[in-house]
């Protein structure tokens, strides 16, 4: 590449980063927001329908259940009809989930709604990592993700707060305060589905604001020469789903999801059970793990910058999880104990950055639709398991305390499961003959 060529493509590259990730941002911090926000009305749903633990643990979990059983499918029709109009219509609709959440009534009503909101926003974090291998190079990939990834953390840390906020209108109207917090933030989540209709171009050749260069450019950069691409998925499952690699990121996925699921839904009810009542204070504490989320988004994706590696960092985070887990249950101060559930997130949050783009590195087109999507759905039903799994042991022991020692193992075996990954992605660049850079089902 020339210099010219260099020079056209970082100007682009800014361009895009500039008018997407606002956008981006703002659509994946309501979804967590929506997704999350049950955690801070558990003890009210108790205490007002009737909900108990093991019901709300299965509850929780639901929602990840059709969110992952909907990925790949979701995926798919994004690839096809694009992304503006894909991830507005998952805005729109998982926004008014959402605020419908306001009518729960009974366990099977909190069941059914769950499960909506799974239906609903499935697919919305792949459709994001597949538009990053639309518009960016690999090298700048790592640097994007970690800047999407500044949203749920913005969204434990503000929306915590907010939704405690809201908790407080209790009354208000002759509604509960876990009714206005789920109406409110449903309806701001519909508002950010318009935005993403008004602000998001599909692809670099859609946006106005690039000249017909730097759009070339960037896709010509964005595609690459060596990840794995297809025209359709059917016959291509191995690459699609198969591959070593792929298994092992979903499996490393799925026991992080799972912690820090268990973790998050459970983390305002370990709050209260040490003492601290008001609504606004357990969400403005719940929500101080989003500092050490954000300080990790930005911090794993500027080491591997500087060092590469990231498959050795995305271990020592795994380690990191690990040893905190372990000295969370030897501890019995529970300012320490909050203390160390704020630093796990520096570790679980952190280095997701790393996972989605040594992800994107192996597979491109229809394949990284396909792919990524698959990679969330595996590892997103640890969002099911983490929660309900919790709820089972709570229930059964009668401790807040008693499911980390689960987690600890689940811990444990993420962190082996990392010399794996690095085993399987040594394997392929050995053989990358064997996982051809054009696949053509018509002779596949």
């Amino acid at each position: 590449m020339t210099n010219a060529q260099d020079l056209l493509h970082e100007l682009a590259t800014k361009k895009a980063m500039s008018r997407l990730l606002p956008v981006l941002g703002i659509a994946y911090f309501m979804s967590y927001v929506d997704r999350t926000n049950i955690a801070l009305a558990k003890t009210a749903l108790e205490a007002d329908i009737g909900i108990g633990a093991a019901a709300y643990g299965l509850g929780a979990g639901l929602f990840f259940l059709t969110y992952a059983l909907l990925e790949v499918p979701s995926n798919l029709v994004l690839y096809r009809v694009g992304a503006r109009l894909w991830i507005t219509r998952i805005a729109v609709t998982w926004g008014a989930v959402s605020a419908a959440m306001m009518f729960v009534h009974s366990e099977w009503s909190f069941y059914l709604l769950r499960l909506l909101l799974g239906a609903a926003e499935a697919g919305l974090f792949p459709a994001m990592m597949y538009l990053v291998t639309l518009w960016f190079s690999q090298r700048h990939r790592v640097t994007i993700v970690g800047l999407i990834y500044t949203a749920p953390c913005l969204a434990i840390f503000v929306g915590s707060p907010v939704g405690g906020a809201l908790m407080e209108l209790d009354g208000a109207g002759g509604l509960r305060g876990w009714q206005w917090m789920f109406l409110v933030e449903g309806l701001v989540t519909v508002v950010a589905g318009v935005l993403v209709w008004f602000t998001l171009p599909g692809r670099p050749a859609d946006a106005k604001w690039l000249t017909p260069e730097q759009a070339a450019e960037l896709t010509h950069r964005a595609v690459g020469q060596d990840a794995p691409s297809a025209t359709r998925v059917r016959g291509n499952l191995r690459l699609a789903f198969g591959r070593p690699t792929v298994l092992a990121l979903a499996a490393i996925y799925f026991i992080n999801q799972a912690i820090s699921s268990g973790v998050g839904f459970n983390y305002p009810a370990l709050l209260q059970s040490l003492g601290i009542r008001n609504p606004f204070l357990v969400g403005l504490v719940a929500g101080s793990g989003g500092i050490a989320g954000l300080v990790g988004v930005l911090f794993f994706p500027w080491l591997e910058r500087r060092i590469g590696r990231a498959v050795t960092l995305i271990g020592v985070g795994a380690g990191g999880t690990a040893v905190i887990l372990l000295v969370f249950l030897i501890s019995a101060n529970p300012a320490v104990r909050i203390v160390l559930i704020f630093l796990s997130s520096f570790f679980a949050l952190g280095t997701l950055p790393l996972f989605w783009s040594v992800a994107m590195s192996r597979m491109s087109g229809l394949l990284a639709a396909a792919g990524l999507a698959f990679i969330n759905t595996v590892g997103i039903t640890g969002g099911f398991a983490g929660p309900y799994a919790y709820g089972l042991i709570e229930d059964a022991t009668g401790n807040l305390l008693s499911p980390y020692y689960t987690l600890l193992v689940a811990s444990g075996v993420g962190l082996a499961l990392v010399p794996l990954l690095a085993r399987a992605i040594r394997r392929e660049k050995r053989h990358r003959d064997d996982v051809p850079s054009t696949v053509d089902l018509e002779t596949a």
